[in-house]
């Protein structure tokens, strides 16, 4: 058997402050790979940070200047994609020889992502996985994804991809991870009610494949004092509480969950268990009926406005016309 060790890293941002948090991450990450860890995954939004409990001054048919100004603060905190923080992260996984998938939001024009971040051991930025459908009120905040960010990267250590938060309650993107052959799954989340825990695991079962799904860990006092949440003010206050877990293909719980407080979850993974799930379920193989059920992907992005000549039809030629 062939084990890789891998990490899920619980813990919280600095909100609202990208440099803080950032140097918060680089030494988190190398926290995790001095512990042996090859992969390590971060929470969804770690950079730089989870408006929980925020209503951004929207009521219906109405925005306040001040939810305006709270926006725009939460934007100029976002990072780009590529730019300084997305080099820094680069680095630091080059430094430490490590796989790297962190939560961030990410701002384009005018708008925020919801993004995931893939990064390799030899220093570069291997894609990103943009949500494809904010829950809830994350709408107001965050733009949807399309399908031409479904990244699953085959690496040394196996096919690695991720799917955000509640996106993972989406059968059909399941689906399409499972038929790109995912073998480490991972799952950045904010979710942290007990009823994750077992979604994880079916997950791990569904697709026979390792979930790692990392979990924010913060309380109200780690947000700046004028963060007007609807959970009040006590410092003291828990506002994610964690909850991040390994889990085996066959659904074994292989480290954590944890609810009280910042930590890193290793384990130590044998691809060869996904080998031994197969054997009797795989969705996107033998245990498929294509003659009854099928699954249309479209991975083209969906830009807004489009430019240039491929985009157009173009006249035909004259001998063509002529045909």
């Amino acid at each position: 058997m062939s084990f890789r060790r891998v990490a899920v890293v619980q813990a919280g941002p600095v909100p609202f402050n990208n440099s803080r948090t950032l140097d918060k991450t680089l030494s988190l990450v190398s926290d995790a790979a001095a512990q042996g860890a090859e992969l390590m995954v971060f929470p969804e939004a770690f950079l730089t940070g989870y408006p929980k409990g925020l209503d951004f001054g929207a009521r219906v048919g109405m925005r306040s200047p001040e939810g305006r100004q709270v926006f725009r603060r939460y934007f100029e905190n976002a990072i780009d994609i590529p730019g300084p923080e997305t080099e820094a992260l680069a680095s630091a996984a080059a430094r430490h020889g490590v796989y790297l998938v962190i939560g961030a939001i990410e701002r384009e024009i005018g708008t925020l992502y919801c993004t995931a971040l893939f990064f390799g051991p030899d220093g570069h930025l291997l894609g990103k996985h943009r949500k494809l459908m904010p829950t809830a009120m994350e709408r107001l905040i965050w733009g949807f994804g399309d399908g031409s960010t479904l990244p699953v990267f085959d690496t040394p250590l196996g096919k690695i991809g991720a799917v955000i938060c509640w996106e993972n309650y989406m059968p059909l993107l399941r689906a399409a991870m499972y038929a790109k052959g995912i073998q480490i799954y991972c799952a950045p989340t904010v979710d942290d009610r007990d009823t994750w825990i077992p979604t994880m695991q079916h997950i791990a079962l569904e697709g026979r494949c390792f979930v790692l799904s990392a979990c924010q860990f913060i309380r109200r006092g780690d947000y700046p004092t004028d963060y007007a949440a609807v959970q009040g003010d006590a410092p003291e206050t828990v506002l994610i509480r964690g909850g991040s877990v390994i889990v085996s293909p066959l659904g074994r719980i292989l480290a954590g969950p944890n609810y009280q407080g910042e930590c890193i979850h290793i384990a130590d993974i044998d691809l060869g268990e996904i080998t031994e799930g197969k054997y009797d379920l795989d969705v996107a193989g033998h245990y498929a009926r294509p003659d009854v059920f099928q699954l249309h992907v479209n991975e083209r992005p969906a830009p807004a406005v489009s430019f240039g000549v491929d985009d157009v039809d173009e006249p035909a030629s004259e001998a063509e016309a002529s045909a």
